[in-house]
């Protein structure tokens, strides 16, 4: 009897454990209805803060196993301008993280003078008796300490991860889950981006710069964001990352990195100039940016690299101010940007499926043309994702929105069902229509081309705002003019067709990605035959 007993109260403390290793994890979110969400018992509970515009701001969510992989939800940045921490029990997160530990205010009892006497006289005195030493030390620390000290955050030498005499397409081949397209191992993105030299500046705009980089004597474009985007860069790199992404109209993605940078002991040696020579030599910086990082006072300057292919020819929006192009060229570019956002937008069902993505700020200065002639879909950082499973979006939480420009009449008017994922596809094919637009304006029919133009250049300011495009695309109902000129061309013809059938007011109305790179194929071979 006492045996049975036993083996029913084993047989129940097992279940227990089962039950609860099975149970999903519930995590605050602040974003969520009743503020609680729900992941798998390996996923985790999210909590960040982050400062945005000299105030904290809070976000609490959860984490699915499939996001645990990106590798860069639970690292917090060495500048204190961020803090993430991912845990594993129910309602772990539901506490406040603060980036400054706050110090209670004391009442200051002595005067003025005697506090600059204690303070000052000792620091002087202190000060003069160990300057030469340490000007001599620390010129000598920052080479040996560099020279010999492995820091857990520097990257490993690369011939210890990678192959000397692979280029990056080989790497990135060889080395994604068997041809996922989910990107490098994060120590192989860290290793890449650290190992790589800055060669010249070649764009700006409201995220920070990029710059032509050279990495084993292979050219990348190195996408530097500030800061202050540092949910932008958060959000890109995850989209990059996502499983089957990879694509040949897509950007290709190779690394990224939020890559601090030492220097050397500021708050001593700044005010010498004979330092200078030490600093440039030691450290490998310019005296000037040098000033700037002893800014900040605290000894470390992060910068969020975001590493891609680089393709010389650049935006879509800079080629056709420089070129026109010929009829052929313009159907495979047109297919190319069709096939990509195609791809984008396509869901791929299996335990290495892809969700839908819609890309929300598509547009000529977005779109990369190649050495091929083929164009790329670059800069996801508006991107939302949709869960089929759960009938969820996934919508990022930062401060960008779309440009005003290429937004679809029901942005503008703000008749966009958000809960609807169809809707953002929708305003993408709106937009694609205008890129099309901008395109054909530049091929020459019989010898004949336009100037380049942005969509509805005579019809709004050079920089319109949200009132000015509404009042044109949703009152007025205007769209950019197609020229009679090119009904006598056949994939002129088409082309202008395409275009009408993307930008319809009804968003149903309108074509999908899909459809519309069935229709420029045909174009293609229609071409093809005829030559």
């Amino acid at each position: 009897m006492i045996c049975a007993r036993n083996l029913s109260f084993k047989t129940a403390l097992i279940f227990l454990c089962v039950a609860h290793l099975t149970a999903g994890l519930r995590c605050v979110c602040q974003l969520c209805a009743n503020h609680v969400c729900e992941t798998t018992s390996d996923g985790a509970c999210w909590n960040s803060v982050m400062l945005i515009d000299g105030k904290e701001e809070t976000v609490k969510s959860c984490l699915t196993p499939a996001e645990m992989k990106g590798q860069v939800f639970c690292y917090s940045s060495r500048n204190n301008v961020s803090k993430r921490n991912c845990c594993f029990t129910d309602f772990c997160n539901n506490v406040t993280l603060h980036l400054h530990s706050e110090r209670p205010l004391e009442e200051p009892s002595w005067s003025r003078l005697q506090l600059t006497v204690v303070i000052l006289v000792p620091s002087c005195l202190l000060f003069a008796g160990i300057l030469l030493g340490v000007l001599i030390v620390q010129g000598n620390y920052c080479a040996y300490s560099r020279a010999h000290k492995q820091d857990p955050e520097e990257p490993l030498d690369d011939q210890m991860l990678m192959s000397p005499d692979k280029c990056l397409k080989e790497l990135i081949y060889d080395m994604s889950t068997s041809g996922s397209g989910s990107g490098l191992p994060l120590l192989v993105q860290r290793t890449i981006a650290r190992t790589i030299v800055l060669q010249e500046t070649i764009g700006k705009g409201r995220f920070g710069e990029v710059w032509r980089g050279k990495w084993r004597g292979e050219d990348v474009a190195v996408k530097i964001f500030s800061t202050r985007d540092e949910r932008s860069w958060f959000r890109e790199a995850e989209i990059y990352q996502t499983i089957m992404l990879r694509h040949e109209n897509i950007l290709g993605f190779i690394a990224a990195d939020n890559k601090g940078l030492q220097i050397c002991s500021c708050r001593i040696l700044i005010c010498y100039d004979k330092v200078t020579s030490l600093i440039q030599h030691y450290c490998a910086i310019s005296v000037q940016t040098y000033y700037l990082l002893c800014a900040a006072d605290n000894g470390l300057w992060t910068q969020l690299w975001l590493v891609s292919e680089y393709h010389e020819h650049g935006s879509l929006y800079d080629y056709l101010n420089r070129y026109t192009v010929s009829m052929e060229g313009m159907i495979v570019l047109a297919l190319s940007i069709a096939s990509g956002l195609a791809h984008l937008h396509m869901e791929i069902i299996g335990t290495q499926g892809k969700p839908a993505i819609a890309h929300r700020d598509l547009k000529s200065k977005n779109v990369l043309v190649k050495k091929n002639g083929t164009a790329a879909i670059a800069d996801l950082g508006l991107a939302v994702k949709h869960d089929s499973s759960t009938n969820t979006i996934d919508i990022p939480s930062n401060h960008r929105v779309g440009t005003k420009r290429y937004m679809a009449p029901e942005l503008l008017d703000e008749t966009i069902n958000m809960n609807n994922f169809e809707s953002f596809k929708r305003a993408d094919i709106y937009s694609l229509g205008l890129v099309f637009w901008e395109l054909a304006q530049r091929c020459s029919v019989r010898e004949l081309n336009e100037d380049f133009q942005l969509p509805y250049y005579d019809l709004v300011p050079s920089d319109p705002s949200v009132e000015d495009m509404r009042k044109v695309v949703c009152d007025q109902k205007l769209r950019p003019s197609i020229p009679n000129q090119w009904q006598s061309c056949e994939a002129m013809r088409v082309m202008g067709k395409l275009m009408r059938e993307c930008w319809y007011g009804n968003p149903a109305a309108r074509l999908t990605a899909l459809r519309v790179k069935k229709s420029l194929s045909q174009l293609s071979v229609i071409k093809d035959t005829k030559e």
